[in-house]
């Protein structure tokens, strides 16, 4: 990639600079400013992250970004002139994941802003609940009918599912459950989206287009993990039916037999963040859509909006204490929505996993709380206890204590403050260079506690 394509300082003259005052307001801080890196530069930290779901990953994760030098009037507004970044992941679970995406804010000093991603993923450790505020209950077992008897935590819950029961028509005479509540989703997906600066450029309006092809296959008959229910001994059974595929053939949810989507996406952002990798003030509001149609191409037809604020305030005490909370709110329309769009909301920063796990109930399992609407909000205190330079690379450390609270309802207008689910932790932020941040989170709640690993702030 040619670095003629993105601002230098020498190819700013007067003129363009005067056409910059609409993001002078966004201004980096001092204190960050200073240790914002020139130039070009990479970043790649071997990828040992973990999750309760895939299980342990390792692989790469890298950035490649380009700064430009100081004297460039976007150096102190913008986090990066552009940035081309590159994972690639396997886990303990046999998930894999290869993802490239390429971001360049403010197009040679434009009001523009570009971004492509692809992504090429299989995950064969996707959890299903079922798909409407049932979910909310205590967790039973799939071949138990509502009322019968419930879990309180996640681990009294698996270890039922993996106790051998006589199976039923078409199962073999013994099964486990180990596998019944899991899915395998295989995915290909390509990105394009661009935003405008509006007026002083804290408003931007923006519109993409994404086309994926997405597969299923759920793992009843398949050697599974059981217990004997007599000796309580760890053996292998077959796995009995699959809760997904059930819902599927009774007619209660449309989509596992996967296929192609083509999807038309626009949103409305409000962004005044002085740092988005890492912000200590500022506000973030969007309104985003997508719609999916035969007339575009895909398979299905549905529309998701989704509705989202973020807010972040330095604190006068610590050398960088940011005080972050973050607002959502979404819904799904339409009368043949694939099951696969309940397990995430869209937003243009990045698809939010929803309703549990790393992205938003972190006590909780993915795809716990699932239904067609929901609302969920974060919590954190963004403390720096430490920072260090070792040569041309920067360090700092974070503590983050957090609080994550949601639910999920049937219609939108039966959103309220009942039935609501929480969470809350202890995190921690090493950030590398400014712009790379590692995530480490302890999330508790009264079902689980879960361990993760990533990158990036989840907010």
């Amino acid at each position: 990639m040619s670095v003629i394509l993105f601002v230098s300082s020498h190819s700013i003259n007067a003129q363009v600079e005067d056409s910059l005052s609409f993001i002078k307001s966004r201004k980096i801080s001092d204190a960050d400013l200073l240790k914002k890196r020139e130039e070009t530069f990479i970043t790649g930290i071997p990828n040992f992250s973990s999750d309760p779901v895939t299980g342990f990953g390792f692989g790469i994760r890298s950035n490649v970004y380009w700064n430009g030098e100081r004297t460039n009037p976007l150096f102190a507004h913008t986090p990066y002139l552009a940035k081309l970044k590159a994972n690639a992941s396997y886990y303990t679970s046999n998930a894999r994941e290869l993802a490239l995406s390429l971001d360049v804010p403010y197009y040679n000093g434009t009001r523009w802003r570009f971004k492509i991603d692809f992504k090429a993923q299989q995950n064969p450790a996707n959890l299903y609940f079922g798909l409407t505020e049932l979910t909310l209950d205590q967790l039973r077992l799939p071949s138990t009918p509502v009322g019968g008897e419930t879990y309180v935590t996640y681990a009294e819950y698996d270890r039922a599912r993996k106790t051998l029961r006589a199976g039923e028509a078409g199962e073999a005479d013994f099964v486990t459950d180990a596998l019944s509540n899991r899915f395998r989703e295989t995915e290909y997906m390509l990105n394009l989206k661009a935003d405008y600066a509006i007026g002083n450029g804290k408003w931007r309006i923006m519109g993409g287009y994404e086309i994926q092809h997405l597969s299923y296959k759920t793992f009843e008959g398949e050697e599974a993990d059981a217990i004997n229910s007599i000796t309580g001994e760890e053996t292998t059974a077959q796995n009995g039916f699959s809760l997904l595929q059930r819902d599927f053939d009774q007619g209660n949810i449309s989509g596992l037999d996967g296929g192609w989507i083509s999807l038309f996406q626009t949103a409305l952002i409000y962004d005044t963040r002085d740092f988005e990798p890492d912000p200590t003030k500022g506000f973030y509001f969007e309104v985003a859509n997508e719609y999916s149609s035969k007339y575009i191409g895909s398979e299905y037809n549905f529309n998701k909006l989704f509705i989202q604020g973020r807010a972040y305030k330095k604190l006068p005490f610590g050398k960088r204490t940011v005080l972050a909370g973050r607002l959502g709110i979404g819904n799904i329309f339409g009368s043949k929505v694939p099951f696969f769009e309940f397990q995430d909301q869209w937003s243009p920063e990045g698809s939010i996993n929803s309703l549990g796990g790393k992205q938003s109930l972190r006590g909780y399992r993915a795809n716990r709380f699932l239904a067609r609407s929901l609302w969920f909000t974060n919590i954190e205190l963004r403390y720096r206890v430490a920072e260090a330079k070792l040569g041309k690379q920067s360090f700092g450390l974070s503590v983050t204590p957090f609080f994550d609270a949601g639910t999920v309802r049937n219609r939108w207008r039966d959103l309220n403050f009942k039935h609501i689910k929480y969470s809350n932790g202890l995190g921690a932020r090493i950030a590398w260079n400014q712009s790379t941040i590692i995530s480490f989170d302890y999330g508790i709640s009264k079902e689980d506690k879960l361990f993760y690993v990533g990158i990036g702030q989840v907010f």
